[in-house]
């Protein structure tokens, strides 16, 4: 069975991900209190209604503990979020994903039990952050607080040189889980797999060691 989405929210945060599911093949439920974003998304969600997320008896009407996750996409009215938030929980929803303004709203989101806590305008102001300050980091994704993944372009410094001899692990901490060369992506390369110029390394570890990484083998 496909698994089932409720997106509350459809402002360009919930709509970009309503779009996305959708087109993943996903069945989604779009819900806003906004007629013309309701109307907007008529044609790309499974379901689009116009509801207030903030009343128990609406989302109980619309079977919403029956979705496997849903999205609090709400923007700016904070209340609602929590409240929206709280309420899904209590009606037994398997998992919460709620988009927070600043920390004090994630922490009152955890607080009423959140599954997980998004900040998207942070998050992609601290992948930009990364991409920008060395033209070889490509991506950035944060795992935890202190963990992260980095996709890098292999320099001079790596140039001819197996994994084996760079020995990350070791020298700094992090790990090589996969490189990807002209289209193909090799996962759980060996010691010996030689790194050229231009290959795209994927790595894992903390931020500190990453950034120790960064800073002593990377081409600026």
């Amino acid at each position: 069975m496909k698994k089932q989405f409720a997106v509350i929210g459809l402002g360009r945060f919930g709509g970009s991900i309503c779009r996305t599911l959708s087109e993943q093949g996903a069945e989604v439920l779009a819900i806003d209190a906004d007629e013309d974003r309701v109307n907007e998304f008529t044609s790309i969600a499974t379901h689009a209604v116009i509801a207030d997320s903030t009343d128990e008896t609406v989302l109980k009407s619309l079977g919403i503990r029956n979705f496997d996750h849903v999205i609090v996409a709400i923007g700016d009215n904070i209340q609602a979020s929590i409240l929206t938030s709280l309420i899904l929980k209590e009606l037994g929803v398997k998992k919460v994903t709620a988009k927070a303004q600043n920390e004090y709203h994630e922490k009152v989101l955890r607080k009423i039990g959140a599954d997980q806590v998004i900040h998207p305008e942070r998050d992609m102001g601290v992948r930009i952050a990364h991409n920008i300050t060395s033209s070889s980091v490509l991506d950035y994704l944060e795992l935890s607080d202190k963990h992260s993944i980095l996709e890098v372009v292999a320099g001079n410094k790596m140039d001819g040189k197996s994994l084996i001899d760079l020995d990350v692990r070791a020298n700094f901490g992090v790990n090589i889980v996969a490189i990807k060369k002209e289209g193909h992506i090799n996962v759980s390369p060996r010691a010996d797999q030689v790194l050229y110029k231009g290959d795209v390394l994927i790595i894992i570890g903390a931020d500190v060691d990453i950034d120790r990484f960064k800073q002593q083998m990377l081409d600026e």
